[in-house]
């Protein structure tokens, strides 16, 4: 992992550039983003997929960590972090590290939203059908968003990119459809027909008309979607991680951490388009 290691037992430190890069490269599911500050600065905006546990409870809750899993602790802007990777570190955690700058270093898109807002959409003990079935849904909705915004353009640049992040939606819903297996295909596509017309929340559980009444500005530009491109995509990734951290079930937990790479690989694209306009 990269990062920079001085005397033993000292804690390591990992810069915003070095935490990109090993969350692009490492699977989801195979390390641990840990969140030590308060409830309400989590829910104004944290990395997606991070657990929130706050700097005075860790101690108490540590052993609901996997300690074989690397460990990215991060706060504010670096003092929490860094004594609750030190506790870490003191109580037999040995790949561990913490954010240097914290979130106010960050410079990629981030997630909102209360730490229980993956429980709008989940039990616990869902089959991998019924979350694959949600996450179409989820796709569809987003089809349909930048479909609304193309009717409305008379740019054709802008009405391309558009066409090639629907395309991108509809090639995901196919990913999603692979994951179905050959004996439930009936039905699952008896399931989705028909419901197209009723899908009213795209990805990261949001609410299509509300999002985009909410963000009009973003509409008018092709670097300002692309900007809001990201931030759903950011959501999205997040919403599939917590979910799949709460799943009781293995099979699901699976095709939670599947759909939220292939969220990764999208949001990373949507980034190289973003900066080839900017």
């Amino acid at each position: 992992m990269p990062g920079q290691k001085g005397q033993k037992d000292q804690v390591r430190v990992m810069f915003p550039d070095d935490v990109q890069h090993f969350m692009r490269e490492q699977k989801e599911g195979t390390y641990v983003l840990l969140d030590v500050r308060q409830p309400v600065e989590y829910e104004k905006n944290h990395l997606p997929g991070a657990r929130l546990i706050p700097l005075p409870e860790l101690a108490d809750s540590m052993e609901t960590l996997h300690r074989s899993q690397p460990t990215i602790v991060y706060c504010a802007v670096g003092g929490r972090s860094r004594m609750a990777a030190q506790l870490l570190m003191n109580q037999g955690f040995r790949d561990v590290y913490h954010l240097m700058g914290g979130i106010e270093a960050w410079d990629q898109p981030v997630a909102s939203g209360p730490t229980e807002f993956h429980l709008k959409f989940m039990r616990g003990d869902e089959s991998p059908l019924e979350m694959i079935l949600m996450g179409y849904e989820f796709e569809e909705g987003l089809r349909k968003f930048h479909e609304t915004v193309k009717h409305r353009t008379t740019d054709r640049e802008f009405a391309d990119l558009l066409t090639s992040l629907t395309q991108a939606e509809e090639s995901h819903k196919q990913t999603l459809l692979s994951l179905v297996p050959a004996t439930e295909r009936v039905v699952f596509e008896q399931q989705i027909g028909g419901r197209s017309d009723d899908v009213h929340v795209m990805e990261g559980g949001i609410d299509l008309a509300e999002f985009m009444e909410r963000n009009e500005s973003y509409l008018q530009t092709i670097s300002g979607y692309l900007e809001l491109a990201m931030m759903i995509e950011t959501q999205a990734l997040d919403l599939y991680l917590r979910m799949a951290a709460a799943s009781r079930q293995q099979q699901t937990r699976e095709v939670l951490l599947r759909v939220s790479e292939e969220e990764k690989a999208h949001l990373a694209a949507l980034g190289r388009l973003l900066e080839h306009k900017i």
